[in-house]
């Protein structure tokens, strides 16, 4: 199942989530330009654990928590990431206001890297991508919109077709897959890169226990009593 799109209309412009889309484009097309020295751009600002857990005390390794999600490896790990940034994001960022939603997106992305650098604390191969902040948004959306009406694409032999499905369906099978495909990586005693799961799971639940600190209180109003929370 592929999300394509949403029930929740935005009350107000997603300006940080479009912001995120625009710069972590900006950056993918930057490594293309820069061809072989790509690998170096990775490996310098991407997140190496075993360099994370033996310098924790060098600021420049440390923000590299940062620097890594704005790092791609091809165009479907975007175009993928963007895709779910743009269908989740928006509606979050209404929740939380576009300041607090980046804070948000942000620390979500730091405690993915974190818990992939607890599962493999010893592994050389650096972790990037935006997944593990994106993950977080799941987390949150699940919490803010459980019957949220979210349209997916099924993929067919010959053709292909679109079906609503509720978000707590859509988003706990995700997070399902993420969470038994994490423990089987972790009987892989060679690590060999791929998608960084723990970072997946890391982010989902962070973004569910960060997201009753940032949401914003919503003031509704009826006809005769003013404002109420």
């Amino acid at each position: 199942m592929i999300p394509i799109s949403d029930n929740i209309p935005g009350e107000r412009p997603p300006v940080v989530t479009i912001m995120l889309i625009v710069v972590n484009t900006a950056i993918f097309f930057l490594e293309v330009m820069l061809g072989p020295f790509t690998d170096t751009l990775i490996q310098t600002f991407g997140i190496v654990p075993a360099q994370i857990t033996t310098q924790w005390y060098n600021p420049f390794v440390l923000a590299t928590l940062f620097t890594a999600m704005y790092l791609h490896g091809g165009w479907s790990h975007l175009i993928g990431n963007m895709l779910y940034l743009w269908i989740f994001g928006n509606n979050v960022e209404d929740r939380m206001g576009s300041i607090r939603f980046f804070i948000f997106y942000t620390l979500c992305g730091i405690l993915a890297g974190l818990a992939e650098v607890v599962a493999a604390p010893n592994s050389n191969i650096p972790g990037i991508g935006a997944s593990g902040a994106i993950a977080g948004i799941l987390g949150a959306y699940l919490l803010l919109y459980p019957r949220a009406s979210v349209r997916v694409l099924i993929p067919l032999p010959i053709l292909y077709t679109t079906i609503a499905v509720p978000a707590i369906i859509v988003l706990g099978s995700w997070f399902i897959i993420q969470f038994f495909n994490g423990l089987a990586s972790l009987q892989v005693t060679i690590q060999t890169g791929g998608v960084a799961w723990w970072a997946h799971i890391g982010g989902f639940v962070a973004g569910m226990l960060l997201m009753p600190i940032f949401r914003q209180k919503r003031i509704l109003y009826t006809h005769d009593r003013g404002p109420y929370y």
